[in-house]
């Protein structure tokens, strides 16, 4: 999953668990049934789970090219710089 996908993949759960809080609260308002509101809430959650969790092809459309090895060898990490000198600490 590229970047773009997750960000696809994080509103679509938003999106589809706000709506489902919200059907699931009007449908057991208007029932007076809690356990309607939770079944319905809990389907919701299920589908929003089998939609954007797994990586679907959908959700790769911008894939990221990554350095060749060869071009890696060209250019040396650069070196982090250790410090030797460490700070006093007040008492």
């Amino acid at each position: 999953m590229d970047w773009q996908g997750q960000k696809v993949a994080e509103q679509t759960m938003q999106i589809m668990l706000l709506v489902f809080a919200v059907i699931a609260f009007i449908t057991g308002y208007v029932l007076g049934s809690f356990q309607m509101m939770i079944l319905i809430y809990a389907g919701g959650v299920t589908l929003t789970t089998l939609i954007t969790v797994p990586n679907w092809p959908f959700f790769n459309c911008h894939p990221l090219s990554w350095l060749d090895p060869s071009e890696a060898e060209k250019h040396p990490k650069p070196q982090v710089a250790v410090s030797s000198k460490k700070k006093a600490t007040k008492k």
